[in-house]
């Protein structure tokens, strides 16, 4: 791990919050409050992979870098790997992380802590997960659960499984996946190009078509879960949490 970069894909489809991207925050469009969170990281260059104009002329209004991709895309993987490869076909970033563009107050310690787990050469794919504090959380099938033991004095764990249910069973406790992703780059090729897995289909889950094809994600412990907009509701809130920041 050399030289990696934050890739931000972002849309204006969303059923429950149409145009999410541009909502106002303050007098900034969301997408910008994430690309500024994301730059604070201090862990490279940053990009919006932008499904629509309106997003790119968003970001690079702000003094941001955004790249056009094909509005048709199916996930935001695919968006991730086509805005990497239209600006660094020579492959010079050997890590990208993959950051939501939901989460305008995420702190940005934690998406420097998406590195942590590729410290092992062996890991594909890294990312986050936070313990769970309620009944009512761990119950949420909103709420991904990730499968993994920490050992003792370790805060990188290699995860199992995901699942919508409250997994696994049996006293102890329970994970909440944070759903940032850091990749190699090699990793990423090669999850694009996988078909949908069965596991993946059935838990609507994206991240089990990497355990289904073997490839390894290890998990890295955070205090906190990034708080994601994704209501009406939900853009108040951000609102009220940016307004103390």
């Amino acid at each position: 791990m050399t030289n990696p970069i934050i890739v931000i894909p972002a849309r204006l489809k969303a059923t429950r919050l149409p145009n999410k991207p541009l909502a106002d925050i303050h007098g900034l469009p969301m997408i910008v409050h994430v690309w500024k969170r994301a730059m604070e990281a201090g862990i490279g260059p940053v990009v919006v992979a932008a499904a629509e104009p309106e997003i790119a002329e968003a970001v690079t209004g702000a003094g941001g870098w955004a790249v056009l991709t094909d509005p048709d895309l199916p996930s935001g993987s695919d968006r991730v790997w086509a805005a990497l490869n239209a600006i660094d076909p020579q492959g010079g970033h050997d890590v990208v992380v993959n950051l939501q563009g939901d989460l305008p107050a995420i702190d940005p310690k934690v998406i420097a802590a998406s590195l942590l787990p590729l410290a092992e050469p062996a890991v594909d794919i890294a990312t986050l997960v936070s313990e769970i504090k309620s009944e009512e959380e761990r119950d949420d099938p909103n709420v991904v659960k990730a499968v993994l033991a920490f050992a003792p004095g370790t805060s990188v764990a290699r995860a199992l499984y995901f699942s919508r249910n409250a997994v696994p069973s049996g006293a102890g406790p329970h994970w909440h996946h944070i759903g940032i992703y850091a990749y190699r780059r090699a990793a990423l090729t090669r999850f694009v190009d996988l078909p949908v897995g069965l596991l993946e289909a059935r838990e609507k889950l994206e991240q089990l078509r990497a355990l289904e094809n073997g490839m390894r994600i290890d998990a890295a412990l955070v205090d906190t879960v990034p708080f994601g907009v994704d209501t009406p509701a939900d853009l108040e809130r951000a609102r009220a949490l940016l307004a103390k920041s």
